[in-house]
Formats: structure tokens, C-alpha cells, sequence
């Protein structure tokens, strides 16, 4: 068995997030309502704790923990891009269908799509979130 393959309690969700050992993540969005083990087993895989959405590092990823009724997802998602490295990208955390605060998909794609983002997959994390992970638009000029 492989050091990285996930198990029961294990950092199985952060690699299914495409997460790896020294990333550096920061966290947004927090509130009494997050799944602990997803923020467990992120913490256990990177190999540090997650920076605050307030940090001056520049990050592989931000996890963000967004509710409907937060503020406006667009400038959440436009405020989450600054701190991010060039190949970085967001996992956005939303409730699953049917949960308090449950985010409509559509809402999801027109923000992301205003903030210049493009959805390139989704997953299901724990019990009660989905995780739609956002990448900046490549422009074709930028590969000069």
C-alpha cells in the first residue's frame, strides 16, 4: 500500500481534492457549520494548518465555505483570486441540494464566470457540502 492512498479517516478527501504534502491552502469562509474532518484531513495531508483568509502568503489553493446568505458570491470569488499562484485554483464549499443555505449551481457558474473563473469539476465533501473547484481563464496571449 502507497504512504498516500487514502483510508477511512485518513487525508482520503484532501487527495481527492488534488491536494499534496507541502501545498500551502488557505481557508475562507469559516464558520461553526464546516465539516471538521474535511478540515482535518487537509491539515493532516498539506502537513501544516490552513492560512487565513487574511495571510500575505501566496497559496496553492483556497477552500472556500460559501453559504447562501453570505455576501456576494462574485466578490467573495474576486477577493479569493488575489492570493492565489498563478496555477492555483478555489474549491468552493457549498451545502448539498436540500440543506440550509443550499447554493444554486447556476448562481455558482454566473459568479465565477463574472470573477473570470471557469468551473472545472465538482465533488462531494462529507456529509453536507459540495465542492465545485474554480481556475482562473487561460488567456492565449499569456503564453508568450
Amino acid at each position: 500500500m502507497s504512504p498516500t492512498a487514502p483510508s477511512g479517516n485518513g487525508p482520503g478527501i484532501a487527495e481527492h481534492l488534488g491536494l499534496k504534502p507541502g501545498m500551502i491552502v488557505m481557508e475562507s469562509g469559516y464558520d461553526d457549520d464546516v465539516d471538521e474532518d474535511v478540515r482535518d484531513s487537509i491539515a493532516e495531508l498539506i502537513g501544516a494548518d490552513m492560512e487565513d483568509e487574511g495571510t500575505d502568503e501566496v497559496v496553492d489553493v483556497v477552500l472556500l465555505w460559501y453559504r447562501d446568505g453570505d455576501d456576494d458570491l462574485t466578490d467573495v470569488l474576486v477577493d479569493s483570486i488575489s492570493p492565489l499562484a498563478d496555477d492555483g485554483y478555489i474549491w468552493l464549499l457549498t451545502p448539498k441540494r436540500g440543506r440550509d443555505n443550499y447554493v444554486e449551481p447556476s448562481d455558482i457558474a454566473e459568479a465565477a464566470s463574472i470573477a473570470g473563473l471557469s468551473q472545472t469539476s465538482i465533488a462531494t465533501v462529507g456529509d453536507g457540502w459540495s465542492a465545485a473547484r474554480l481556475v482562473g481563464r487561460k488567456s492565449p496571449s499569456s503564453k508568450k
